[in-house]
């Protein structure tokens, strides 16, 4: 570990490192993207797909690495034993930083197929990620909102088919999807603002998740559900590279969908919403209790 480098070195070196490994593999990444997108050959492919995720996961390992050698964070990471590289999982998780992602992948990476983030469809347009995330599938969702819907119905089910159509890239390999319930990072200003029952969580949204199930509950039956807790406070990328992130608690379990919950319609059938908001409901009821009992064992509680 390199802590003993000051701050003022410390945080151009370990960001100097991030962005040559982000450029390095973005080079590879484009290349086969490119072939990927000239060359619609099912079997080729498949082993396309294989080797963009391969690259990504190669990605996140170096980064893992040089967070080893800058970072000072004391991890403590319960319940990611028994998953599979080659299962098929959605994943959810409580949302607070950007620095999530990171620990999500310290988390998971190489315990469970790469994983791919649900993203807002302004992301696309970032430099060098957005055509990244393009390259590895990554669903841009595009929501509308309540008032856009009622001047053009014709709208109506756009998000849903879009969810689908990104979800079928999904089927030539193994695969994990990301998805913050919460579809937002939790802020005190926002958890007052939603007036949110939960002392540690924004309200869930259950609509994507809902999606993705509807579309994929034929491979995708198991939840990996993580909850991520920072007893030091909720920290910023710029606390983690540069030191200051301390500490991080992840608990990891998996969970089956319900039967009932498969293959039903989110939209358009109000019992089986109904029935799916309950049971989102019921996870975030249990991950604030779990937020809190974290905490506590942490003595920040």
């Amino acid at each position: 570990m390199l802590l003993f480098l000051p701050a003022f070195v410390r945080i151009p070196l370990v960001s100097l490192v991030l962005i040559l490994n982000t450029l390095g593999h973005c080079a590879v990444l484009f290349a086969l993207a490119l072939l990927k997108l000239v060359l619609p050959v099912p079997a080729l492919q498949r082993g396309l797909t294989r080797g963009l995720n391969l690259i990504g996961e190669s990605w996140v390992g170096v980064n893992n690495f040089a967070f080893r050698l800058f970072a000072r964070v004391d991890w403590d990471l319960q319940g990611n034993e028994s998953l599979r590289y080659d299962g098929n999982y959605l994943v959810i998780s409580n949302h607070q930083t950007w620095v999530d992602i990171p620990v999500l992948h310290r988390a998971l990476s190489k315990r469970i197929p790469f994983l791919k983030f649900f993203l807002k469809q302004e992301l696309i347009w970032v430099p060098v990620l957005g055509l990244a995330w393009w390259a590895f599938d990554f669903p841009f969702m595009k929501r509308y909102s309540k008032e856009l819907l009622e001047r053009h119905p014709e709208l109506r089910g756009k998000d849903l088919e879009t969810t689908r159509r990104s979800c079928e890239k999904f089927r030539a390999a193994p695969v994990s999807v990301m998805n913050f319930v919460e579809g937002t990072r939790f802020t005190d200003e926002k958890h007052a603002e939603q007036q949110s029952p939960f002392k540690h969580l924004l309200r869930p949204k259950a609509g994507g998740v809902a999606f993705v199930i509807n579309a994929m509950g034929d491979i995708i039956r198991t939840i990996v559900d993580v909850t991520i807790v920072y007893p030091g406070g909720r920290p910023g990328f710029l606390d983690l590279i540069a030191g200051r992130m301390r500490r991080a608690r992840v608990h990891v379990r998996e969970l089956p969908i319900p039967a009932d919950l498969l293959g039903g319609d989110y939209q358009n059938d109000p019992a089986y919403r109904e029935r799916f908001q309950l049971w989102i409901t019921e996870l975030w009821t249990e991950k604030d209790a779990r937020i809190a009992a974290l905490l506590a064992s942490a003595g920040t509680e």
